[in-house]
């Protein structure tokens, strides 16, 4: 690749990376703030926008790519953020952002990939973290959106329901009142519950084993420290030996 096609590509990433990060920034502020509204004409406009540019993007890129199934795995955040059923889905876009960083090596180049960006990784894409996240996530997600329509609630207030319900905190302070509304209920008890247990024990697993490795990393380095110990003390034990015989043969 050419010096001009690596900027043209970094450029374009660039812009994607921002465009993906103000998607997540609207939709979060959405949240917490009543200055930002998803149903305001003018938001409701720029993600539209944003979702033409990400649609455009995703498939450009999957008819280039050699492996569509490989590729749809690598990119299942952007194909998530791309469902058009509500904007709250632009929030799978921030996963665009962590893969130029990777693809560019941003860490690398501002000094911060070591051992620990290596464990990150190694957790991300080594325990099946990713995967699961991807699907909890979705969960959360789609039934929070469904208990808002159903229920006739904000979409804020249907996402808080959805992870109560499903880490089994249960406050109780929102319920379904609809029999359609307990039977998301019962789908995210049943599916969201069971997925972000094994995303805890996922996550436990692999401290659990990071520490149990670094146990016995500790204890190797200890034995080789207790060969090179012994090793020391066998030299100085031959040379002692051989200044006594040269002692004995002087006398």
């Amino acid at each position: 690749m050419t010096k001009r096609k690596i900027k043209i590509q970094i450029l374009y990433d660039l812009v994607m990376a921002s465009i993906a990060s103000l998607s997540f920034i609207i939709v979060i502020a959405s949240f917490f703030s009543k200055m930002v509204s998803l149903t305001n004409p003018f938001t409701a406009h720029l993600l539209n926008m944003f979702l033409i540019i990400y649609i455009i993007d995703f498939f450009t890129r999957m008819t280039k790519s050699q492996n569509i199934q490989r590729f749809l795995f690598d990119n299942t955040f952007d194909l998530l953020s791309l469902i058009p059923l509500h904007p709250a889905f632009a929030i799978f876009r921030i996963g665009r952002v962590f893969k130029i960083i990777r693809q560019h090596h941003l860490l690398w180049h501002l000094g911060l990939d070591g051992k620990f960006s290596k464990t990150i990784h190694r957790f991300i894409y080594t325990t099946g973290f990713l995967n699961l996240f991807t699907v909890s996530m979705f969960i959360l997600v789609l039934s929070s959106l469904l208990y808002s329509i159903v229920e006739k609630i904000s979409y804020p207030a249907a996402l808080w329901w959805a992870i109560t319900t499903a880490t089994t905190v249960g406050y109780g302070d929102i319920s379904p009142a609809t029999n359609v509304g307990k039977f998301i209920a019962a789908f995210l008890m049943i599916g969201g519950v069971g997925f972000i247990g094994l995303l805890t024990s996922t996550i436990t697993g692999f401290f659990t084993s990071e520490s149990t490795d670094a146990q016995e990393d500790d204890m190797t380095k200890l034995f080789k420290k207790i060969d090179q110990l012994d090793r020391k003390v066998d030299h100085l034990q031959h040379e002692l030996n051989l200044q006594r015989r040269k002692t004995g043969r002087k006398k």
